[in-house]
């Protein structure tokens, strides 16, 4: 099937599972190049989604991103946060104090403001990145603190499931604290993303309150390497 056809599908998909829900879909193109990426655009995607910072700079230098917003998705190292600032529309994955403070003085000093996700590791796992959920209340009182930067939602990879439906627990405690952060009202902090699900998993998370989903190998075909599972896009 053609990029076309399959983000039809998938579009056909979300909508069974969303009901009358507006879900946003994220085209996650690791290792696809800059023709894929308009191929998907002009099908119709909402945003381009990319893991690399270095295809991501490279496939922008190509114009592969016009016509969608451009989000960031994989783990983020503080010296690549010069390369994504003013640049991505939504930074997805930032799992640190630290990175919040960083990319404020980078998006000051640019006279920008940056939106982004908190990424939680809702699994508690210790190979991936993320806010532990005990420790969101704490970060979300710094961003209030900060003037250039807008946290716009939540972001979470659950553990792998081995069996169809085994990560719905993960993605229900995910709407549970999407809920409960709106509800609180934090300065600078609005939940208008909760970002879950990917290419096996995504009607699952879709029915248990995802409202953004990240979709790479159901797009774009398989992958010639292993699992994407800890990667921000499957």
């Amino acid at each position: 099937m053609s990029i076309a056809e399959n983000v039809a599908a998938i579009r056909s998909r979300i909508a069974a599972a969303a009901g009358d829900r507006r879900v946003l879909l994220v085209a996650a193109s690791k290792m696809n190049g800059a023709e894929a990426v308009r191929e998907a655009i002009a099908a119709g995607v909402d945003a381009c989604g990319e893991n690399r910072v270095q295809e991501l700079v490279e496939k922008n230098a190509q114009g592969a991103y016009a016509g969608a917003p451009l989000h960031f998705i994989g783990h983020l190292q503080k010296n690549k946060i010069k390369y994504l600032v003013g640049v991505a529309d939504l930074i997805e994955s930032v799992d640190s104090e630290e990175l919040l403070r960083l990319i404020d003085a980078r998006a000051l000093k640019l006279g920008v403001t940056q939106d982004v996700l908190l990424e939680v590791n809702i699994g508690g796992e210790a190979a991936k990145s993320g806010f532990d959920p005990a420790a969101l209340p704490a970060a979300l009182e710094f961003c209030g603190t900060l003037s250039a930067v807008r946290v716009r939602g939540l972001m979470a990879i659950p553990p792998a499931a081995e069996i169809p439906g085994a990560s719905r627990p993960y993605f229900a405690a995910m709407r549970e604290l999407y809920v409960d952060i709106g509800a609180k009202k934090y300065d600078n902090v609005s939940m208008d993303f909760l970002s879950m699900g990917m290419s096996g998993d995504f009607e699952d998370a879709i029915r248990e309150g995802a409202n953004m989903v990240r979709v790479g190998s159901a797009i774009f075909g398989p992958r010639n390497y292993g699992t994407s599972a800890s990667t921000g896009e499957g």
